[in-house]
């Protein structure tokens, strides 16, 4: 399994390599000084001379996430904020886990393309095209499925064991807006009457679902 990951990864090296969405770098390296106050597109890079091995690492992604929660998933992210090493690179990593029964709700990711690599277990996936098309297929262990760059796109574990993924991206910060949190959860929130017209519902069915989302205290 570590080689074919190995393998995986350099896989994503050479196709998100050759097709970054983030701008390209014009220098060896980037590092990330996440403690900067200065806003740009991105990080501003801290003196290559400070630079260490522990600026491109993280174990972050070895072990299984608690998916203990509402959607009974969890996404553990190995990007730029995780790795500073990223910063200008044009990739990133996620490690996706799901409880029997959990979903990675429809999301979208705005600045990149995802491609996941199923570690463990079975997976219903899909993604709606702007033609309103569901492109939809189960897959399971040492399979592979990708989601194009900004359409609303899922995993649901259907099966009666954990699984899990790792995800791809060729972003450094890919970016995720989850739909119904977005809609319901958002601060100051979306009003109910915009809701109302677009689901074509009751208020007291828009406050419902917002009740279900609201962070939990």
């Amino acid at each position: 399994m570590a080689a074919l990951l190995a393998l995986l990864v350099l896989a994503f090296a050479m196709v998100f390599g050759n097709s970054a969405a983030d701008p390209d770098l014009l220098q060896d390296i980037c590092v990330a000084d996440l403690t900067a106050g200065v806003k740009v597109n991105g990080f501003v890079c801290k003196d290559a001379a400070n630079a260490t091995a522990e600026d491109f690492f993280t174990a972050g992604l070895a072990k299984p996430g608690l998916t203990n929660n509402t959607f009974g998933s969890l996404v553990t992210a190995a990007n730029v904020l995780k790795v500073p090493g990223l910063n200008t690179l044009g990739v990133s990593l996620a490690r996706i886990d799901y409880a029997p029964g959990g979903i990675n709700p429809p999301h979208t990711h705005p600045r990149a393309t995802e491609i996941v690599f199923v570690l463990e277990g079975k997976l219903d996936v899909g993604f709606i095209t702007t033609a309103n098309k569901l492109i939809s297929k189960t897959i399971k262990k040492g399979e592979v499925f990708v989601f194009p760059k900004g359409l609303v796109h899922f995993q649901k574990n259907n099966g009666k064991v954990p699984a899990a993924v790792i995800a791809g991206f060729n972003s450094q910060l890919q970016g995720t807006a989850n739909i119904a949190l977005t809609l319901f959860a958002a601060s100051p929130p979306v009003p109910d009457n915009v809701l109302t017209q677009t689901f074509q519902v009751g208020t007291k069915e828009v406050e419902k679902i917002k009740s279900r989302l609201a962070p939990k205290a």
